[in-house]
């Protein structure tokens, strides 16, 4: 009688297509912070290096094309992904690329933050990228997670309130994207207040108290990734954005006393670590 032979355990896998941040705050430093944290095995590939820090970005360098279409294929071919978060697409042939990447590994799960802005205020991409990004990646995207800003750019109109919120998350989906999680930390008030809308007609609001602190670099970045990481574990969509959302407010939290550097510091992304899970496979 043959003995019955257990299937290989493999890691939670998550890969982020995103810019560096050369002061650790933000994009793929942050992610990769992130999936670690929350319990998956984290994996990049870098579609620019930037020169910044806590105050602002200097200079941002396109990686090559076909680096980035590189690592995009030795990550996904070998190792996989459960997964995946993308960041900073800054002009249009990348969004390009990325979006024929997704459809050639036939990609799922793929939580796309569509940064534009840097928290210092700071213009991040190209303007003739924006209408690539709306037809290329919305439509890949299980969800998109623009802040006030990016939001404003995308709808050409500012957003001042959070009556604003819910209507502008609908005229998101409608331009493609499945659901929209539509971050209101920008505005003024005691209570942040986030929106997801989704394709299907879902609207549910989230509020949660404000934290005093100056260390908000990174916090979308991270919050993107935290959805991705939980969408890895097996969450629903809505239950993946709440835990997301927790986890941030914890990482805001524990990070607002400590000074680093001058000007906007990161998240304490590492407050509560959680060991790499693996699951089965075969």
């Amino acid at each position: 009688m043959q003995a019955s032979v257990s299937p290989p355990l493999a890691y939670l896998r998550v890969l982020t297509i995103a810019g560096s941040d050369s002061g650790g705050c933000a994009g793929i430093q942050a992610d990769l912070k992130t999936f670690q944290a929350l319990g998956c095995f984290g994996m990049s590939a870098i579609t620019a290096i930037t020169v910044q820090n806590t105050v602002g970005v200097r200079a941002i360098h396109a990686v090559p094309l076909d680096i980035l279409q590189g690592q995009i294929d030795a990550v996904l071919e070998d190792i996989g992904a459960d997964a995946i978060k993308i960041g900073m697409l800054h002009a249009p042939e990348v969004a390009e690329l990325v979006a024929a990447a997704l459809d050639r590994h036939g990609a799922r799960q793929v939580v796309f933050d569509p940064v534009m802005v840097a928290a210092g205020g700071d213009r991040l991409i190209a303007d003739e990228t924006v209408e690539v990004l709306v037809q290329r990646m919305f439509p890949r995207a299980t969800l998109i997670t623009p802040n006030l800003d990016e939001a404003a750019l995308l709808l050409g109109r500012p957003l001042r309130s959070a009556e604003d919120l819910e209507p502008a998350a609908r005229e998101l989906v409608a331009l493609g994207a499945p659901a929209v999680l539509l971050k209101g930390g920008h505005l003024a008030g005691e209570t942040v207040v986030d929106v997801l809308a989704t394709a299907q007609g879902e609207v549910r609001r989230y509020e949660s108290p404000r934290i005093d602190t100056r260390n908000l670099h990174g916090a979308g970045c991270t919050l993107s990734s935290a959805v991705a990481a939980r969408l890895a574990h097996g969450d629903r969509l809505h239950k993946a954005v709440e835990a997301a959302r927790r986890y941030v407010w914890q990482a805001l939290s524990a990070g607002a006393p400590v000074r680093t550097g001058g000007g906007r510091g990161p998240l304490n992304h590492a407050f509560d670590p959680q060991p790499v899970r693996a699951a089965a496979r075969g």
